[in-house]
């Protein structure tokens, strides 16, 4: 049982931080090369991607428009995100900007010669095999691509969920302490003043089966007439 216990816990923390790292903003410094939309026929994969953009008429067949925002890595690497609304929706970045994300996408497009290097704010994972891609939120100019991105939010994210976990386990310490000890130790009690019973019970009914075999033994002892 132990093992499945920890594999259980492993597997919940599995399933929790891949949630978490698909949710949570990711910051990348990248060179735009191409900002374009294609029509895209949404599978399985569907899933991963957006709603429409926000006041446009819902598709049907999961076939609709994708804006994509293509880019290079300081490695050379290629990477492309699409660029779609989340409106009210999950997760809730409240995204209803992405014709304007594009518009400054394709004003900070520049070639390997003349680079100019752009913080991308993002969700989401890219994927080839099942052709995903993640989300930009924002983007920002920097200077160069060696700036430091400090992550303010998920920082603070995990600091008021840790706070959280820790005033809800001393709750959950002082309710224990105060309502669940007590009434185990009156069980406790009720149980020895049970067990006490019945051992005073038992001891009564050895002594009277003593008495009563001790009777049966003084006729043994008779003689007969």
């Amino acid at each position: 049982m132990r093992y499945v216990k920890w594999g259980l816990i492993t597997l919940a923390v599995l399933l929790v931080g891949s949630f978490l790292h698909y949710t949570l903003p990711q910051h990348d410094i990248v060179r735009i090369v191409g900002a374009n939309t294609q029509r895209m026929d949404l599978g399985e994969n569907a899933w991963f991607f957006a709603a429409p953009d926000a006041g446009t008429a819902v598709s049907t067949g999961g076939n609709r428009d994708v804006k994509f925002i293509e880019t290079i890595r300081q490695n050379g690497r290629p990477m492309v995100y699409r660029n779609e609304d989340t409106s009210w929706g999950w997760p809730p970045y409240f995204k209803v900007n992405s014709f304007d994300i594009q518009a400054q996408a394709a004003d900070l497009t520049s070639t390997e010669a003349a680079p100019r290097w752009v913080v991308i704010t993002h969700y989401g994972w890219r994927n080839q095999l099942f052709t995903i891609f993640p989300n930009a939120v924002r983007l920002r100019a920097v200077e160069s691509p060696d700036v430091t991105i400090i992550p303010w939010f998920n920082i603070f994210f995990f600091v008021f969920w840790g706070f959280i976990l820790l005033l809800m386990r001393r709750m959950w310490l002082q309710f224990r302490e105060r309502t669940i000890d007590p009434a185990l130790e009156d069980v406790g009690d009720a149980w020895d003043v049970v067990d006490a019973r019945a051992d005073a019970a038992g001891a009564r009914a050895r002594g009277t089966w003593g008495r009563f075999t001790g009777w049966l033994g003084t006729w043994r002892g008779k003689p007969r007439r």
